[in-house]
């Protein structure tokens, strides 16, 4: 152990780590005068009512999650989860009002919200940084990667402004100049970073494939192009558009995954694979929202402007190659099958398949999010 110890040591630098601190911390005065001058000619643009915004009440606290091999706690760096009670979940975050409330039916989709086994950010962060370490040892060849991207970085929002401005970055739009408008966006908005980490818990929850935080803040491109879209959302809403646009066309480059800068992203959202997806601009997703590769979210409609896609309900389950057309709701917690072409409102907590599709399953009463089955309703389908 201590003879890996000391090669992880020697991979990394001293000087690498000073050349990353001077990375975030000090810009160049050209870099700093280009920020400085682009925030004062913000344009201010109101948020559409269909989505309200509703903050996320940081750092929140819960109790440590042991992971899915059953790793030791004592890996966890200790004392670090705030002392006081639980505080009550935050508001949540309705796309539009559910036909179930009015009926006065049972609605047990109410958006994000932090469950007891989900960690505190500290304790996340904690955690993060613990696999990483010990990613470093197991696999000296991933050290200086490691060191880089997690462990060379004090807070969580750091190590994710480094790791999507690496993965963004081009001639065009260099690494330092991205990190700095990155810092800037979640300095600004840290109820964006809140919305990182209850995407990480969903992914991490939902994904049988997710064993560690830190394959999912690496590895994982949906989770990474979620997080490329809140920064160009930020850029979108205060008039950015070319600079967001910018981020958008880079996105999709990168990760396969085209998302219009205008449309709304709630908390807990999961992208499995992602290849592929494509989500337009006047679409709204709800909370804990979980899509599978190639998804379509495509408009309908007046040119020009205008509502012209689909809004997702919370807890809504989108099979791979899903296509949903128009200004139409999905409602909460419905399951829409593989490959099926949705034009027509659908209610909740309903399963509909098929070209188009058909509801084949109504009032059950469950967010599909909590156990991911897309094949349920295949026995009870009749073609």
């Amino acid at each position: 152990m201590a003879q890996d110890r000391r090669v992880v040591e020697t991979l990394v630098t001293e000087s690498d780590v000073a050349v990353l601190r001077r990375t975030f911390n000090a810009p160049d005065s050209h870099q700093q005068q280009t920020i400085q001058a682009s925030s004062s000619a913000v344009i201010s643009r109101p948020r559409p009512a269909l989505l309200q915004k509703s903050p996320i009440t940081t750092p929140f606290t819960r109790q440590p999650l042991l992971d899915k091999a059953n790793a030791d706690v004592s890996l966890w760096v200790t004392g670090i989860i705030e002392s006081g009670p639980h505080p009550s979940p935050p508001p949540v975050c309705r796309p539009s009002e559910c036909a179930c409330d009015s009926k006065g039916v049972s609605n047990p989709s109410k958006g994000w919200s932090l469950l007891p086994h989900h960690p505190s950010p500290a304790m996340l962060w904690a955690r993060i940084r613990q696999e990483a370490q010990l990613d470093a040892v197991a696999e000296p060849a991933l050290a200086s990667h490691r060191h880089s991207t997690i462990l060379s970085h004090a807070t969580f929002e750091q190590s994710l402004a480094f790791i999507l401005a690496d993965k963004l970055s081009s001639p065009a739009l260099p690494l330092p100049q991205l990190v700095t408008l990155i810092q800037e966006v979640y300095a600004d908005e840290p109820d964006i970073v809140a919305a990182s980490m209850a995407d990480m818990l969903a992914v991490y929850d939902r994904d049988p494939a997710c064993d560690t935080y830190t394959q999912l803040l690496l590895c994982f491109k949906g989770y990474q192009a979620v997080q490329a879209h809140r920064i160009a959302h930020w850029l979108w809403e205060r008039g950015r558009t070319a600079l967001g646009h910018a981020l958008r066309s880079r996105s999709s480059q990168v990760f396969s995954v085209d998302i219009h800068p205008g449309a709304q992203f709630g908390r807990g959202i999961l992208i499995d694979h992602g290849t592929g997806v494509v989500i337009g601009e006047s679409c709204v997703l709800g909370d804990n929202v979980s899509m599978l590769h190639h998804v379509t979210l495509g408009g309908s409609g007046p040119v020009g402007g205008g509502v012209r896609h689909p809004t997702i309900g919370h807890g809504v389950l989108l099979g791979a190659g899903v296509v949903v057309l128009g200004p139409i709701t999905v409602g909460a917690g419905t399951k829409v099958g593989a490959g099926s072409v949705v034009v027509s409102e659908l209610p909740c907590y309903c399963v509909a398949v098929g070209v188009p599709a058909r509801i084949i399953k109504r009032d059950s009463n469950s967010e599909p999010v909590h156990d991911m089955d897309q094949v349920d309703y295949i026995l009870d389908y009749v073609i």
